[in-house]
């Protein structure tokens, strides 16, 4: 761990994030990180419970003379997105997070930082820890597995949770406020095709890295490019052909903008699919020499298999993945600015005669949400694959007249001097599931400034942490009395 990120102001925020960054949380295995926020409770004497699925839950009561002052919920998620770049050797299971401060940010060695969402984690057991923060009586939730399914916030027990207003501590642009979130819904394909003896063929492989990725719900809009759509184009341009599909390997999480790809194909002509393929990626370094400068494709001839997807299977599936929705679907009319509606191809892989493909798809309103499911499964009904919508969760409609945005707009400007954005966003939020199981609890979410969530580019702004730090120690100390 960082000694000189720990050293950052407020040193208190930075040393908890640094000893929660010391324990390995990838969603689904958060066993360690629930056994470390179990302990940090109990070293304190607060009152802690972890539920059926996990989420752990830290009671404080209120600071001398806030006891009649509205209760709080502060709420943050333990897990975090595990992505690596190809050539980092690291084992987020065993390993702790690699930060390191550069220059305005702190990011990590080739890894997802986690500051998504463990600055907001920190910034509760900061609260937690102190003996001289100003705060009302403080439920602390901190659910599990939001990045793959939000089972936390859907499977809390209720009745372990008492507030008047929830703080979610997870939004990523420090000079905004969010008041409400898409939806989303997870499309899982399978298509089995019968695999074929090739003959008389040469193997050419073609891999893609070097992409910006991230986020597939605040990112979607920015053009970034997605490996599995520019492999789908090679494909493409090498149809007239007869090549075969021998094997994909596309994305790696459902949320995330994939960043990495790689595909082998059987060739009749192998100068003809090197000049062919060559040329295209010319073709795609030039348009996304803006948008995603970085991107490395490399052509290579390989060793390969036999067996294989026939000619006319491989230009079904290609066909299918070009027209794949993979974009912003609808803007907003309610929200200037605000993507209602998109889709993100998330994964593929191919192999031994089953293709497998993964999408997120993201919605401020229910019908969006399922006529863009609709829209992406659509090519491959057309396959005859097996389609099923998975883990949907609803969106979070914006209170205009809550009470603590009111409190908190007020304590922005006192303390910046402008005023604060309030937006919805388009990522799915635990504020949507939580009004669900708390439809009277006054919500609002706000954070520091993190860029590139869900890739190993992602950092968190020096400055925003304070920032963001000073705005929470104020809004605590003025929650309003009951």
């Amino acid at each position: 761990m960082s000694q000189e990120v720990r050293s950052l102001e407020p040193q208190v925020v930075w040393n908890f994030f640094e000893d929660l960054n010391a324990v390995p949380r990838p969603s689904k295995e958060e066993e360690q990180v629930i056994a470390f926020m179990r302990g940090f409770a109990m070293d304190r004497n607060l009152d802690v419970v972890v539920d059926k699925v996990g989420n752990v839950i830290i009671k404080k009561p209120a600071s001398p003379g806030m006891e009649n002052r509205k209760s709080v919920v502060m709420q943050s998620h333990l897990d975090m997105v595990h992505q690596k770049n190809n050539d980092t050797d690291f084992d987020f299971s065993r390993e702790g997070i690699r930060s390191y401060i550069d220059g305005d940010f702190v990011t990590a060695e080739g890894t997802t930082l986690g500051a998504d969402n463990g600055m907001g984690v920190a910034a509760i057991m900061s609260v937690l820890d102190s003996s001289e923060i100003k705060h009302p009586a403080i439920t602390a939730l901190f659910t599990i597995d939001e990045e793959t399914g939000m089972t936390g916030a859907f499977d809390l027990e209720p009745e372990n949770i008492q507030g008047d207003i929830l703080l979610n501590l997870d939004t990523e642009m420090d000079d905004e406020f969010s008041v409400g979130c898409a939806g989303g819904i997870d499309t899982n394909i399978v298509w089995d095709y019968t695999e074929v003896q090739n003959s008389d063929c040469s193997f050419v492989k073609i891999d893609i890295k070097g992409l910006k990725g991230g986020h597939s719900g605040m990112d979607i809009h920015k053009g970034l490019a997605n490996a599995n759509k520019l492999l789908a184009r090679f494909l493409d341009t090498l149809s007239d052909d007869d090549i075969h599909l021998v094997s994909f390997d596309g994305g790696s999480l459902r949320n995330a903008i994939p960043r990495e790809g790689n595909m082998l194909i059987a060739v009749k002509n192998l100068a003809s699919a090197f000049e062919k393929t060559n040329h295209l990626a010319e073709v795609i370094k030039a348009e996304l020499s803006i948008a995603d400068p970085l991107v490395n494709i490399t052509i290579t001839e390989e060793a390969g298999e036999e067996q294989c997807m026939s000619v006319s299977d491989t230009r079904r599936f290609t066909k299918a993945v070009l027209a794949t929705t993979n974009s912003v679907y609808r803007m907003s009319d309610a929200i200037p600015g605000l993507v209602e509606t998109s889709s993100s191809l998330a994964r593929i892989i191919v192999k031994e005669g089953k293709a497998q493909i993964q999408g997120l798809q993201r919605s401020s309103i229910e019908s969006g949400k399922m006529e863009v499911a609709h829209a992406f499964a659509a090519p491959y009904h057309l396959l005859g694959a097996e389609v099923e919508h998975t883990g949907s969760y609803p969106g979070w409609n914006p209170n205009p007249s809550s009470e603590i945005l009111g409190v908190m707009k007020d304590l922005y400007k006192k303390n910046f001097g402008h005023e604060v954005k309030v937006k919805a966003c388009h990522a799915g939020l635990e504020c949507g599931i939580l009004g669900e199981h708390f439809p009277t609890m006054d919500m609002i979410s706000f954070g520091p400034e993190i860029n590139f969530p869900h890739s190993p580019d992602e950092q968190v702004k020096i400055k925003s942490v304070q920032k963001f730090w000073t705005l929470l120690l104020d809004t605590l100390e003025h929650v309003p009395q009951q």
